[in-house]
């Protein structure tokens, strides 16, 4: 499992980054970006974006 951003959704409103306390999101091109190596799946993002563009998805790929 890992948390993605539908990059369609996304708006680049930064809400996201400001919750993540790992430090996973960034912004690239105006839009959030996971760094699954940073990210601990604690779903804090998924709430904080008013865009409805995070969520967790069952692939790995």
């Amino acid at each position: 499992m890992k948390i993605v951003v539908n990059s369609v959704k996304c708006q680049g409103s930064g809400e996201c980054l400001k919750v993540c306390p790992h430090g996973a999101l960034k912004r690239v091109n105006g839009k959030a970006v996971v760094d699954h190596t940073k990210c601990d799946l604690d779903g804090l993002c998924i709430p904080a974006c008013p865009h409805d563009a995070i969520g967790f998805c069952e692939s790995d790929e």
